[in-house]
């Protein structure tokens, strides 16, 4: 149960456009890094293997890639101001709501299969 007094603060900070990706999808995150004073974007891609964690402007969602071997995740939430862009590169085959399976697979059996857009004619 919600006090009233946070929904209405948190009207602020969330997203006006919302990011649309589903799990299993191979995403781009694209985020903004401050060094010093300058600002530059760096891209995380990987899996989303975990979805939608709270809500409001605390959800989250996990991404994880491997980087010479070795599994990397990340955390994002999803209305942070320091997401410039999320590219979906690929679209899985998934019938999990979250991926934790995948932490204990390597090379190609992390692979999904790719789910493609039914022909409509």
């Amino acid at each position: 149960m919600r006090h009233e007094a946070f929904d209405i603060v948190e009207q602020g900070s969330l997203r006006e456009e919302p990011i649309s990706f589903e799990i299993g999808d191979t995403v781009d995150v694209h985020c903004r890094i401050q060094e010093g004073n300058k600002e530059r974007i760096q891209v995380f891609s990987g899996i989303v293997i975990a979805h939608r964690r709270g809500s409001g402007v605390t959800a989250t969602f996990t991404v994880r890639r491997i980087v010479a071997g070795e599994g990397v995740e990340r955390i994002f939430p999803v209305h942070s101001p320091k997401i410039a862009k999320l590219d979906v590169k690929r679209h899985g085959i998934v019938r999990r709501a979250k991926l934790y399976y995948l932490r204990d697979r390597i090379g190609k059996a992390t692979r999904l299969a790719e789910r493609r857009p039914k022909k409509t004619e």
